[in-house]
């Protein structure tokens, strides 16, 4: 068992799968993968540009 970052699911998963993400938030990047593929590769993000992201789709409500 890892004692890093834990992967958070996207509240949108379900047992049907379908397009769903995880995502892991460290100090300085946040890592995306798909739930579907947790070996697979993933996507990094600074932290910075994630919470400007996550900003935007909070506006479009």
């Amino acid at each position: 068992m890892s004692d890093g970052p834990k992967w958070f699911r996207s509240s949108y998963t379900n047992e049907e799968g379908g397009n769903c993400v995880e995502v892991r938030s460290g100090p300085r990047e946040i890592r995306v993968r798909d739930s579907k593929r947790i070996t697979g590769p993933e996507l990094a993000f600074p932290a910075s540009a994630w919470a400007t992201f996550v900003a935007d789709l909070a506006d479009r409500g």
